[in-house]
């Protein structure tokens, strides 16, 4: 690849950190991503804080194959020793907030897309988009762009995996919990505790385990993250509330986990949502066979990405960077990691033969 394009990954890389882009707030890196076509004199389209462009050689009649990744980070956590909105680059390591999650994978997709983009013999459309919100799962961001975008037949979505690839990927499911007791004197043998109430559904909640386990993303995982109850030390609750991640496999729904849990507890369960399921596509995917023969790592992710939303069409998830830095303090992507993250998506898209769908 050539170092013209290598430089320009490293020089936008930074600009986007030095642009303030948390959940909800990302009208700034918009701008700067849609500057990047407009300035090439390639169409763009924009919905709310997404970034929509085509490759110029648009045939309908041709499959279309999605770049994605967001331009969104988290705020800062504690622990920055440097100002987490400065790129700073030491020892071919790039310091920034949102470098490796997920700046890294969204420049090289950009970086992709930009050397395909003028290619008349592509056997595929080319779909980029930027997406906003992806941190905080929020409706404004890919969810609201997919029904204006066509049929899909496959996705890439960029997220730091060591550029090993996800085919498979956990949904989430929130739950909120409510066990009821009745309140009385704690210094008397009346009432009935709600926080007692609320353990013995806990207990269930750490010990069940569901029966279908997946041989990339294992077993359901259900966690407790959040309680709360009492008002006073002398009175007894009559209500104790308590929040469940649940993090699902391909072998259930969210609505049908939903369903045994709901079944199962006797407090009040609701679930926030059941939009973000879990995914996977076959390891007979070309696009997957494509990855092998170069060398990926096959696995299946724990973690969320937008993956979740793409309903409707297979999606795998790979980018530079490594997972277990995202959302620290000291941040950082490797310059090398950066530009095989470019090298490998262009060889991933290289005279790709795939089906419309």
């Amino acid at each position: 690849m050539s170092c013209n394009l290598y430089s320009f990954a490293k020089e936008l890389l930074c600009l986007l950190i030095q642009t303030p882009s948390i959940s909800g707030n990302e009208e700034h890196t918009a701008n700067r991503i849609m500057h990047v076509f407009t300035e090439r004199n390639i169409p763009v389209e924009r919905i709310k804080n997404n970034v929509i462009v085509r490759s110029t050689h648009w045939d309908s009649a041709k499959p279309t194959i999605l770049l994605n990744s967001h331009h969104d980070t988290v705020k800062p956590v504690e622990g920055w020793n440097t100002n987490p909105y400065e790129a700073v680059c030491v020892e071919e390591k790039i310091f920034g907030l949102g470098s490796n999650d997920a700046g890294a994978s969204l420049v090289a997709l950009i970086c992709t897309f930009l050397h395909y983009y003028n290619d008349s013999d592509l056997p595929y459309n080319l779909l980029f988009v930027a997406s906003a919100e992806e941190e905080i799962s929020g409706k404004n961001g890919i969810e609201c762009v997919l029904p204006t975008l066509g049929d899909i037949s496959v996705g890439i979505v960029g997220e730091p995996t060591g550029m090993n690839m996800a085919v498979a990927e956990k949904g989430l499911l929130v739950l909120d919990c409510v066990a009821k007791g009745i309140a009385g004197h704690a210094a008397h043998s009346q009432g009935e505790n709600a926080i007692y109430n609320a353990i013995k559904d806990i207990q269930w909640l750490q010990t069940y385990e569901f029966p279908k386990k997946s041989d990339l993303l294992g077993a359901v995982k259900m966690t407790v993250t959040g309680i709360a109850a009492g008002k006073q030390h002398n009175v007894i609750p009559d209500e104790c509330t308590f929040m469940v991640d649940v993090r699902t496999n391909e072998r259930y729904t969210n609505k049908e986990v939903f369903d045994i849990i709901s079944a199962s507890l006797k407090s009040h369960t609701k679930a926030r949502s059941f939009r973000l399921n879990s995914s996977s596509i076959s390891r007979s995917h070309v696009l997957v066979q494509r990855g092998v023969e170069l060398g990926c790592e096959l696995f299946g992710s724990a973690t969320l990405s937008d993956q979740a939303v793409m309903s409707n069409f297979s999606t795998v998830k790979i980018g530079p960077g490594d997972t277990y830095r995202s959302h620290t303090a000291q941040e950082y992507i490797f310059e090398s990691e950066l530009f095989h993250g470019i090298d490998t998506y262009i060889a991933l898209l290289k005279n790709l033969t795939i089906t419309k769908i």
